[in-house]
């Protein structure tokens, strides 16, 4: 049993309100998921940038300098925000590829990359997680949190949601894949592979592929209903929105709501309780094997 909430804000005054509607909605599923819990916040993009959020358990020692080290290593220019066991380096698309490569070969953990994605995970109640980071007061366009109760992999920063599996792309998931190990495999085959031996990753993965492939994001989602098996409740998020889709099954809970302010997405519906409007809002439960995605 985990919890999942997601927000796409229609209006841009809303954007500074993303972070603290969140993390509203992220508590709220906490005795859903008490043993981690995440985020990924789309927000501000700088044109021809990236930004590269990485984890550290010595965050002290880790990041100390590591932007001038990272500088000198790609010899391009290199920002850092530090928040927590996060940083957030920013770097020239062009080089993107070679500063994840210097990254990890200084043992930090890659959680995500991209435009506008930043992502922070940790292990802890989410209400401890979100005061960590500070997510009431980041804003943006649209996000997408998890709380997770871990029941095929251990408790840890790698094994919490969002994961991500290609840039402005990542994915959180309430269920259980059955197929994961084999679908591991086929994506290997393809050169896409996975960070962790979490099921969802490999979901993530797959999804993340399929787009590679020129599949929109509809597609992606609705092949996941014919290749991947188990119980599934997927919530993803691009660049420019996000997406449901629900296994034939249905049987892990899942609600949605939408004003003309924006779509919420959350595991039940007392996540919404404090979200402006909610009263007004057209409220469904998104039916099986089917795919819903709000894209800009």
């Amino acid at each position: 049993m985990c919890g999942i909430v997601g927000l796409f804000l229609k209006k841009d005054e809303l954007r500074p309100q993303l972070g603290d509607m969140l993390t509203d909605m992220l508590i709220t599923m906490t005795d859903r998921g008490p043993d981690s819990a995440g985020i990924a916040i789309y927000g501000e993009e700088s044109e021809g940038m990236v930004k590269i959020t990485v984890q550290s358990d010595t965050p002290e020692e880790a990041f100390a300098e590591l932007d001038g080290a990272l500088t000198s290593a790609i010899h391009s220019p290199v920002s850092m925000k530090v928040i927590d066991t996060h940083a957030v380096l920013t770097v020239a698309d062009s080089v993107e590829a070679k500063a994840i490569e210097v990254l990890e070969e200084k043992g930090l953990r890659i959680m995500g990359s991209g435009q506008t994605m930043e992502i922070y995970k940790e292990v802890g109640l989410p209400k401890d997680v979100a005061s960590r980071f500070g997510l009431r007061d980041m804003g943006g366009s649209h996000g997408i949190g998890h709380t997770r109760m871990a029941t095929e992999s251990a408790v840890t920063t790698m094994g919490a949601h969002p994961f991500s599996t290609a840039d402005d792309q990542c994915l959180v998931h309430n269920g259980s894949l059955s197929n994961h190990n084999q679908m591991r495999r086929k994506l290997a085959k393809k050169g896409v592979f996975t960070r962790s031996e979490n099921d969802t990753e490999v979901g993530a993965a797959y999804i993340s592929s399929r787009i590679a492939d020129g599949a929109t994001l509809g597609e992606a989602l609705e092949g996941t209903i014919e290749d991947l098996d188990g119980f599934f409740t997927f919530v993803t998020g691009t660049k420019d929105g996000f997406g449901v889709v629900r296994d034939p099954i249905a049987c892990k809970p899942a609600v949605m709501a939408e004003t003309d302010d924006y779509v919420a997405f959350a595991s039940e519906y007392r996540a919404f309780a404090d979200l402006p409007g909610i009263d007004g809002a057209r409220v469904w439960e998104p039916e099986p094997a089917t795919v819903y995605f709000w894209e800009r």
